[in-house]
């Protein structure tokens, strides 16, 4: 039999195609997509192809784009953002609660004061740890949450609930709701990427931002900037030389009859086709990518702002604030040139998975020793980025979330560190119509639990006021799945219209 005289190909002859039928035809490989990726522009291809645009709103949105940052292994909001005089006050006295606690892990030795001094920095005069210190130049653009609660102490559970909304996997994380609801503002980058940890992912891997029952082409895209191969598999691996173009070929043509086939017998079913869209993007990506994650294309003033015009390439075995800041520094830069090329939301993570020494912002041990790097990192990339998005007046558009598991105990464990606290923690949000300088909810006089406890802030208060910047009504925001009208804040939320500028 002739190579293009397959079945398929007979039948194929006689009818009229569509741009996704020709995909299928020219190649179910990235060899064919980028062929059609390329052609993208020609009418006779973009006839039955939309233009990326943003879909209808519920109400004018004040933002367009997010990031977030996410501080995995729970950073202390006590150490960090939320200055206890008490604590100061009553150092190494024994802890009473008042009422019965119960620890994670032993955690209810005496009072512990914050680590680190605290002082008052801008026109608000908001009070900040000296290891989040430059912070301070921006903090007038920065509103505090500091009566955020959780629903557990472990660290899997309030992972996947502060980026799914779900305490249990199997949920769309908030960037793939995000997605879903808006569509996308380029037709050669993801809506939703993943910037993880240099060193790896955080507690749950991927289901921290997999789409779940959503369509699958809303799932973060994992990148890791600054590496030979920032996205896996975007480009064919160099030791696969024995792949000749008649292989290639003949592979992309099975492949396309596979499919064929497939579709055919499985009507109704969108996750072949949501998978070839995955597919025709990563073809436009192979042209895209390697340009929007070129950080040396950037000026040297601009390189300056980040830290990252020289230092080290070889790093200390200990954690060092210098090494977390070029990566997070690193992570910030190539955040804000996919922001400006239209991608929706980025995810920005800040340790990963628990090992000893700490890497993360598990501090049971010593809170000083790995807050310290973590903190003073964080701070300098954040503080770069959001001075760079205000310059280009990005800012304005762009909203911010600052977040973390849950917080930690105001009593000390082991001396040096403190244990796991869902029951009052902080958050931050900046920029994308949020009001600067202001602070929604306290925390009580140890940072135990909220001051009013009837009248706490939960993520999905925070999450809807996300969508609400966005334009997008979170209890209108939904996608029927098994007979249930699934969103984000399940059968919760509100907006924080304190927050709102």
């Amino acid at each position: 039999m002739m190579a293009h005289d397959s079945p398929f190909h007979r039948a194929a002859a006689s009818q009229p195609i569509s741009r996704r039928e020709f995909l299928w035809q020219s190649g179910g490989g990235l060899g064919g997509l980028a062929l059609a990726a390329m052609l993208g522009h020609d009418r006779a291809l973009a006839a039955d192809t939309p233009a990326p645009a943003s879909r209808p709103l519920h109400h004018p949105a004040k933002a367009k784009r997010v990031v977030q940052f996410f501080m995995a292994g729970a950073a202390s909001h006590l150490d960090l953002f939320d200055y206890k005089p008490e604590l100061i006050k009553r150092h190494g006295q024994p802890s009473d609660f008042g009422e019965p606690v119960e620890a994670f892990q032993n955690g209810l030795g005496p009072w512990l004061r914050p680590l680190w001094d605290f002082q008052p920095y801008g026109q608000s005069g908001k009070m900040l740890s000296e290891v989040v210190a430059p912070l301070g130049g921006v903090v007038d653009d920065l509103a505090f949450v500091h009566n955020m609660v959780g629903k557990s102490g472990v660290h899997s559970a309030a992972t996947l609930l502060q980026s799914t909304g779900f305490q249990l996997p199997g949920f769309p994380g908030v960037g793939c709701w995000a997605s879903y609801g808006l569509g996308s503002l380029n037709e050669n980058l993801p809506t939703f990427v993943v910037l993880p940890d240099h060193r790896g992912f955080a507690s749950n891997g991927v289901k921290n931002w997999d789409a779940a029952f959503l369509p699958s082409q809303h799932s973060g895209t994992i990148i890791f900037p600054g590496t030979d191969t920032p996205v896996a598999d975007l480009f064919p691996h160099a030791a696969g030389k024995f792949v000749t173009p008649d292989g290639e070929a003949a592979t992309h043509r099975l492949m396309a009859d596979l499919n064929r086939q497939h579709a055919a017998t499985r009507e109704g079913d969108q996750r072949l086709d949501a998978r070839i869209r995955s597919y025709e993007l990563a073809a436009r990506m192979q042209l895209a990518a390697p340009e929007a994650l070129n950080l040396k294309a950037e000026p040297a003033h601009v390189l300056k702002l980040y830290g990252l015009d020289g230092g080290p390439q070889t790093w200390p075995k200990e954690i060092s604030a210098d090494e977390e800041a070029f990566h997070f520094s690193q992570k910030c830069l190539a955040a804000r040139r996919l922001l400006e090329r239209g991608v929706r939301f980025v995810q920005i993570w800040s340790g990963n998975d628990n090992s000893f020494p700490r890497r993360n912002w598990d501090s049971h041990e010593d809170v000083k020793r790995d807050h310290g790097p973590l903190a003073l990192g964080m701070a300098r990339g954040a503080a770069a980025f959001i001075q760079d998005l205000k310059q280009r007046g990005l800012l304005e558009d762009t909203l911010i979330l600052w977040t973390t598991e849950f917080g930690r105990m105001p009593s000390s464990q082991g001396g040096k560190g403190r244990d796991h606290n869902p029951f009052v923690f902080t958050n931050w949000l900046c920029g994308g119509g949020i009001r600067g300088g202001v602070t929604h909810g306290e925390s009580d006089l140890w940072g135990y639990k909220p001051l009013d406890r009837t009248r706490p802030t939960t993520v999905y208060d925070i999450h809807a006021t996300i969508l609400h910047q966005l334009g997008l009504d979170h209890t209108r925001l939904t996608f029927r799945h098994n007979g249930i009208d699934r969103r984000l804040t399940d059968v919760h939320g509100h907006v924080i219209k304190s927050l709102i500028a």
